[in-house]
């Protein structure tokens, strides 16, 4: 379906105070996002809002906890600051878009942020560590055997690698296991990382964001900052949280270490034990988001390469050299011996696209 006719689109144009205004689609995975203004009459002021349509036949790599993004927002306000504010229309519930610029756009991959930013994400996982699940009634949807106890941090990592393994890897092996197999990667790969990750300390549990990157942070007009796409929240391992972050985020090595003792004491402030065992088990985590990585760049990058049934020539270089630094990263946790080169890789590439 075109943009110009898409569902999310006619709704947008529908709801908008000026349906020349709707600008979209917007770059995202999950959703296909358009923006538009509100009539005055309805906010009081002027105000754009987002109408947002999931993607068909869309492959989802990360577990998804709660029933509603939009509901878990409602019941965030006042207890997280600078996230979407929900604005009802004739019984319709649409996210605020907040005005302003992506951390990403000025700050990009592997550069340092500046003090004021680093110090609102810090203030960020303060907040998120004094919400739990118990003090957080809104419906969930993953499944009771995703919930391990709150402190089992090595059940809740199972369960994520379970997820990987089981959703990621083996429900898309009729269309990609020659490419898995091309690259090294099989069902021993994921008894490799259960032993490599094992041992972690017990935690209390918390709310994670689990997608903290540079996209997700919106910077307004006074320098404040915003945190945005809540889909992927969940509740679980606060250290869990911290993983994924530095690993999005591809801090310089000196501030990852100051981000890193930052959250630690701004945690252990508001739940003492929250970063209990956190020399040891840090490290784990972050190989375990590098083995993760594994099996999700490889199926969407294979994906990007085709395109009306071609592959783009000049994304091959590209892709290859992605692969084989992922290959690389999540090699030891894997238990990968032998890596293929760069020639092999962009070989079994071409092979999966039949070229």
């Amino acid at each position: 379906m075109s943009p110009e006719s898409s569902r999310a689109r006619q709704r947008a144009a529908e709801m908008s105070a000026d349906s020349h205004a709707v600008v979209g689609p917007l770059q995202g995975y999950h959703h296909e996002t358009y923006v538009f203004p509100l009539p005055a009459p309805v906010t009081g002021a002027p105000m754009r809002v987002k109408c947002r349509e999931p993607r068909e036949n869309l492959l989802w790599f990360d577990r998804r906890c709660f029933a509603s993004e939009e509901r878990l927002l409602r019941a965030l306000q006042g207890r997280v600051v600078r996230i979407p504010e929900l604005i009802e229309v004739e019984g319709l519930g649409f996210q605020r878009f907040i005005e302003g610029h992506t951390v990403g756009s000025r700050h990009g991959s592997g550069r340092a942020l500046p003090p004021s930013m680093a110090e609102q994400v810090v203030d960020l996982f303060r907040q998120l560590a004094g919400i739990t699940p118990q003090t957080l009634p809104v419906e969930r949807q993953c499944r009771p055997e995703d919930r391990p106890e709150g402190g089992d941090t090595e059940g809740f990592l199972e369960r994520l690698i379970w997820f990987a393994e089981e959703r990621v890897y083996r429900d898309n092996l009729p269309e990609f296991q020659a490419l898995f197999d091309s690259l090294g990667v099989n069902d021993v790969s994921f008894k490799h990382l259960r032993k490599h990750v094992s041992g972690l300390t017990e935690r209390p549990f918390c709310l994670l964001h689990a997608d903290l990157h540079r996209e997700n942070f919106i910077v307004d007009a006074e320098g404040g900052l915003w945190t945005i796409d809540w889909e992927l929240a969940m509740f679980g391992d606060p250290l869990y949280d911290l993983a994924t972050h530095l690993y999005l985020m591809r801090y310089p090595k000196r501030q990852e270490q100051e981000m890193t003792l930052r959250w630690c004491e701004a945690v252990e402030h508001v739940r003492p034990g929250s970063a209990r065992g956190w020399c040891e088990d840090l490290p784990r985590l972050l190989d375990f988001k590098r083995a993760q990585s594994v099996f999700t760049d490889v199926i969407r990058t294979s994906q990007s390469l085709s395109g009306e049934g071609r592959v783009r020539p000049r994304n091959l270089r590209q892709v290859t050299s992605k692969l084989e630094a992922v290959l690389r990263a999540g090699a030891v946790p894997l238990g990968l011996d032998s890596l293929p080169g760069r020639q092999e890789i962009e070989a079994a590439l071409r092979r999966h696209a039949g070229c």
